[in-house]
């Protein structure tokens, strides 16, 4: 058993509660769950490079988003279990399939579990470890990753505490994200690449562009352009945001694709501040850009 279950605070949302008895605010106990484990072609090109990521999908999450993308997994709680010794067999046979990295997607209410397999396995990894978070982590939990990640792939969804509160129910949001990505920039240092162009080493911090917040992004750049070191980060600029069916109703503004205003500016502030990264096609705003949870490479 371990001992962070039974008291979780993991995260900022510090619930307290006993996951082996019960569940806590991201919804799952204390057996680590996935939904799938696969080659992922369409992340950031020093992320999926050659062969794709190796993406592990955790089920359950920390935050609130009405807009989730993944609320099979993240509200509905889609996924089975594993113990750590069947997660670690999971991250070596996405490397013999040829992962450029193992990517651990929305992890963190898992992380004993993750830790215990990556302990198993790691001096057999040749290939980096990425940590792809919603950003709404403690800066004390990313101490607990030092030596075991390699890249980290943070979102910073939003400024605005309203904006935050209204949409993910997590008015603190900016203050732990902005914290835990100065943690994760200063853990790994400057970016580092293969002879691939594949990240190896540092941060690629994302931001989707929402539906009539342009101006709370560009806050966003702003404050990264000031607080983040330059050689420690790529920005990576989303227009994929989908209004799905399953938006409540109490939210119309979030039931339309953003415009191509709407993101160019945020692009052309980014580009005025000097920062450098990725820019997505409007193409990406689009329902086939997510996964099929089967619970393959699963099982």
């Amino acid at each position: 058993m371990f001992e962070e279950y039974k008291k979780c605070r993991l995260c900022p949302r510090r619930c307290g509660v006993n996951r082996y008895d019960a569940k806590g605010f991201c919804g799952m106990g204390a057996a680590v769950t996935a939904a799938k484990a696969s080659l992922h072609k369409w992340e950031e090109p020093c992320i999926s490079y050659k062969n794709g990521a190796g993406t592990v999908f955790f089920t359950g999450c920390n935050l609130r988003c009405v807009y989730c993308q993944n609320a099979e997994i993240s509200a509905e709680l889609f996924g089975a279990e594993l113990t750590p010794a069947k997660l670690g067999d999971v991250f070596l046979r996405l490397q013999e399939s040829g992962a450029d990295n193992i990517e651990l997607v929305t992890p963190t209410h898992f992380l004993p579990d993750i830790l215990a397999a990556l302990d198993r396995i790691k001096h057999r990894l040749d290939i980096p470890v990425v940590y792809n978070s919603g950003g709404y982590e403690l800066a004390d939990t990313v101490g607990m990753l030092e030596g075991y990640i390699d890249v980290y792939l943070p979102d910073i969804k939003y400024f605005s505490s309203e904006l935050s509160e209204k949409y993910s129910s997590a008015p603190d949001y900016f203050e732990y994200a902005s914290s835990a990505v100065k943690a994760m920039t200063a853990q790994v240092g400057e970016l580092e690449y293969n002879a691939d162009g594949g990240l190896v080493r540092g941060t690629v911090i994302r931001h989707l562009v929402l539906p009539g917040c342009r101006h709370d992004s560009m806050r966003i750049m702003e404050w990264i352009a000031g607080n983040i070191p330059s050689e420690r980060r790529l920005v990576s600029i989303m227009s994929q945001y989908t209004p799905f069916e399953h938006i409540p109703k109490e939210y119309p503004e979030l039931m339309r694709h953003v415009t191509k205003m709407e993101y160019n500016s945020v692009v052309r502030r980014a580009d005025e501040l000097g920062i450098i990264g990725y820019t997505q096609d409007k193409s990406s705003a689009a329902p086939d850009y997510v996964p099929d949870f089967d619970l393959s490479g699963i099982n």
